[in-house]
């Protein structure tokens, strides 16, 4: 006798109890309380194919590397990935659209960066959820305001392998005070590596030079995350 396949259950959106469904918890406790992926989730509405509409959006955040992938990302794109047609492609882009037009509209909307924890928390619930190695850059006006967040490398980061011309680039161009790296560790594990001080020490020693503001390089793991800075490493 062949043994079947197993298959995982997943319950789907109705099925979960009321208290944990996406809509209900931002009615009860604000946009605030909801991770990325369930905003998303609110988004498209429906999830296919025997998954859940919150397991459908964190698929898509990690195909298309987070927020700032998404946004970059086409409706032939977003249509790649099973659940989403172009109905909600278009929902998806709309909405990225509109919170990118608030920014633009009203600065002093913008997340303001005060302590490690604000930044993690923009970042978590995606970049925990990556397979490779992702280094972004949070980048900060003269109040600490997130001006932006592009990505800066995919893949294992070393020293030898990142360019302070690469990491720079784009707080040169958005005439960032300051900055704060943060990559992943896919292991889940966000104990800084040898590699990952190094990176720091050397970063932080640019910007000196170019009037920009390392603050921290945080590391990110599976819902936890490590502030260099705080540990006193890579800074002085």
């Amino acid at each position: 006798m062949v043994e079947s396949e197993r298959v995982e259950y997943r319950p789907m959106i109705r099925d979960l109890p009321t208290g944990e469904r996406p809509r209900e918890r931002l009615l009860h406790y604000g946009a605030g309380a909801l991770s990325t992926s369930e905003l998303l989730a609110i988004i498209l509405r429906v999830g296919t194919g025997g998954e859940n509409v919150v397991r459908v959006a964190e698929k898509l955040l990690a195909r298309h590397d987070g927020l700032p992938g998404l946004a970059q990302a086409t409706i032939p794109e977003l249509c790649q990935e099973k659940g989403v047609g172009e109905a909600k492609a278009i929902q998806v882009k709309a909405a990225l659209e509109l919170g990118r037009r608030l920014l633009v509209a009203a600065p002093h909307e913008r997340p303001q960066i005060r302590q490690p924890a604000d930044a993690a928390n923009l970042l978590m619930a995606e970049m925990s959820l990556l397979g490779q190695e992702h280094l972004r850059t949070v980048l900060l006006d003269s109040r600490n305001r997130v001006i932006a967040i592009p990505t800066i490398y995919v893949g294992s980061l070393n020293a030898a392998s990142v360019r302070v011309g690469e990491v720079f680039r784009e707080a040169i161009r958005a005439n960032s005070a300051a900055m704060i790296i943060v990559h992943n560790h896919p292991s889940g594990d966000p104990t800084p590596s040898p590699e990952d001080v190094q990176v720091t020490r050397q970063m932080v020693e640019a910007g000196s030079l170019l009037a920009i503001d390392v603050l921290d390089h945080l590391v990110i793991g599976r819902q936890r995350f490590v502030s260099l800075k705080e540990r006193g490493l890579g800074f002085r």
